[in-house]
Order: structure tokens, then sequence, then C-alpha cells
């Protein structure tokens, strides 16, 4: 048995995976199950097995970029979930573990990779949201929502999930006529548009993303909302600064992920200082249900450099120290595995029009970055958090009701 075969063959159970080698021999693990996909990889050279035991959160995804392996029975989809099916979260189980001296390596690699000053910060989101608006249209929803929808229904599409997404938020913020709301990372504009069309409040989106603020700036020119609806190319720090104690709300979707370890404390810092003293702030980020990991090598490299998936444990314990108060908390465990397979499923869809955008080993990159994130939160340790910060005790009613009467008004308006 080769030595790929011996440490991940071994773990397959249920559903069948099989290698194909240079040399024409073939190693088969697993039993076919109902229900459990069958995948066949094909390796065109020797070295790619030893890129991928060397380093599997790298090597596997380099050597499927490349083409040195290729699928030839099921798909990437198929291959990533059987691997993450057959070994849980919450069994115990880790996919692609490492030495106790490797992960302290990766450790130590992804922290440094989280020093994000305001001009790293850029940079960093240049390299993926400035990739341009038209490949983000191929594959999201109409109003381009590229963070974790709400699926609160069955059979919902992907454009009632994000809607439902919204109004989930909207409600949380306790909106009233008047207010002031920031959006912080505010993506191409979607979120700041729907809370300025549920009443008369003033929305400010920030961004550092040229591509994502010229669209938005665009949008809200076509709605009639540019004198209530506005977008800049600003550093929440900075804004921080510049305006403190501005803002009757804050809201803040996907962007916590691209903050950084080291800047948790900073960051909550700032949005203290950029609420009024009744002011309450909605934060949606991916976690971890465990306690505080590091960033693989794939995403830190082609996916999202700087970022960090952080532990629900770490970002209260940096909010603490700031005295905000996490008023509300709701672990969404699902719902991002299942805008995941959205997602994923439109791209394979416009394969044609994305290689000619870019090219296949881009195609390859991009879907297994989406595969392995959906696997991450159908069967590893990743989740989506909405956390709900106050500064004063008294800013919101004592019951959730006015979030479930505000969320059914939002819905059906």
């Amino acid at each position: 048995m080769s030595l790929l075969g011996r440490i991940i063959g071994s773990r397959i159970e249920r559903g069948t995976l099989a290698f194909f080698w240079p040399d024409g021999s073939v190693e088969r693990f697993g039993i076919r199950t109902a229900g459990w996909p069958d995948v066949a990889l094909r390796f065109h050279d020797k070295k790619a097995e030893r890129r991928i035991v060397t380093n599997p959160n790298l090597g596997m995804p380099e050597a499927y970029m490349d083409g040195s392996v290729t699928v030839e029975e099921g798909d990437i989809w198929d291959l990533i979930m059987l691997v993450r099916r057959n070994a849980p979260w919450e069994a115990g189980a880790e996919v692609g573990a490492r030495k106790p001296l490797a992960r302290a390596g990766e450790w130590l690699l992804s922290r440094a990779d989280q020093v994000n000053g305001i001009g790293r910060s850029r940079q960093n989101v240049a390299h993926h949201y400035d990739l341009s608006n038209d490949f983000y249209r191929l594959w999201l929803d109409e109003d381009m929502q590229y963070s974790c929808a709400y699926w609160p229904e069955e059979g919902m599409t992907l454009e009632e999930a994000q809607t439902a997404k919204k109004a989930h938020i909207a409600a949380k913020l306790a909106l009233e006529p008047g207010q002031r709301v920031l959006d912080i990372g505010c993506g191409w504009g979607g979120t700041a548009l729907y809370l300025a069309s549920l009443m008369d409040i003033r929305v400010h989106g920030i961004t550092l993303s040229t591509e994502q603020l010229a669209l938005a700036q665009e949008r809200a020119e076509k709605a009639g909302v540019a004198d209530r609806v506005t977008f800049e190319l600003v550093d929440y720090r900075d804004l921080a600064a510049r305006e403190p104690e501005s803002f009757d709300r804050v809201v803040s979707i996907g962007m916590f992920e691209h903050v950084g370890q080291p800047n948790f404390e900073t960051y909550f810092a700032c949005l203290r200082k950029l609420m009024k003293a009744d002011g309450v702030a909605l934060i949606h980020t991916i976690g971890r249900f465990g306690g505080p990991g590091a960033t693989d090598a794939f995403t830190r490299k082609y996916i999202f450099p700087g970022g960090y998936i952080p532990a629900l444990s770490e970002t209260l314990v940096a909010s603490e120290k700031t005295k905000l108060i996490h008023s509300d908390i709701e672990t969404l465990r699902l719902h991002y595995g299942y805008t995941l397979r959205a997602w994923y499923e439109r791209v394979v869809a416009q394969k044609d029009k994305v290689v000619a955008m870019y090219d296949e080993r881009f195609y390859r990159m991009w879907i297994f970055y989406l595969a392995g994130a959906a696997a991450a939160f159908e069967g590893g340790g990743m989740c989506n958090y909405q956390i709900q910060f106050v500064r004063e005790r008294r800013a919101l009613p004592l019951s959730r009701d006015y979030m479930l009467e505000a969320e059914r008004r939002y819905l059906g308006k």
C-alpha cells in the first residue's frame, strides 16, 4: 500500500476511493454505500503523492490545480466530501492532521500572516475582492451577497435565503427612523441599500475594494438613494479616528474574518468608539466550534491572505476588554454549507465563462476552495456567529420578541 493510501485510504469506511498510479497499479478503499460518493483519482506523476503527504493542506489543492492529479470518477466536491464525512469534527477526527512541530509552525506562519496594517489590509482585500465584478456576477445572487445566507426553510432559492439573511440581521439592529447606520465591509452595497429601503435612515458603507466601491456607488445612484446611502474607500481604523460616536447602529457582515487575531482588540476598540452610547452593533462572522486555530496554507496563499476564522472564545475575550456587552449570540450551524453548495453549483455551471475570464487552473482553484469550505461547514469545525453588542445594558428591550416581530415585518414588506 502507498503511503498516501495508509494515511487517507484507511480512513474511508463508507463510500469508495480509488488511486490510479502512473505505473498502472490501482488501490481501492472503502465500501460502496448508498448516499455516499464513489471517487477515483489518477496520479499523473509520482511527485504528486509526495507533495500531498508532505503538506496535505497545500499539496492536494496544488496538485489538483496543476493537473498532476485529476478526478476521474465523481468530482472534486465528491472527493472532499467523502474524506470529510468519514472524519467528522464531532467525532474528534482531523483531516490532514500533522505532527505537533508542523502544527506549531503552521500556527506561527498563520499569525505572522495576520499582522494586517492598513496598507496590507488593502492589498489583502484587493487580492480577493478586486478580481472583477463580472466574475462575481456570474454566480452570486442578484444582490451580490458574498456571505452566509440564512435558510430557515427547506427548498429556498439562494436569492430567497440571502433576503432572509438581510431581514434577520436588520431585525437584530432594532432600527428606528432617523438613525445613522455604518456598514463595515459593505461589499457591493446590497445590505446598505436593503436597510435604507426599510425606513428613513442614513447608511454609510465602507470598503477597501475599489471594485466594490464603484459598483456600490453606481447602485445607490440608480436606486435614487445616493443622498441617504453613501460609500467610502476607508479603513475602519481611520474612520474611528475621524468620526467617534457618530453611528446609532453598526453592522459588519463577513468582514471580521479579515481582521486578523492580532488586531481583534483594536477592532473592538474602534467599534465601541464608532457607536453612540446607546448604539447597537451586529457582527456576522465565520467562526470555529472549538478553540483557536490557524489558517490553512491553501487559504493563506491563494484565497484570503491575512484572514483568520476566529473561535467564539477569542472573539468575546477581545470584545470584553473594551467593555462591549454581547447582548445576543446566535450560532448558524449549517447555513453556510447550504450557501456554498449553491455557489459551487453556479460556478460549475459557468465553467466556460470562468475559464475564459482567467484560465483552467483558476477555475480548479476556485471550485476546490468552495468545495473545501462547504465540507468545513457540513462536517468540519466551521460555523457562523451573529453577535449583537451594546455599550449600554438598557439600549434594547429585555426580551427578543422585537427581533421576531421586525423580521416578520421586513419579510412581509
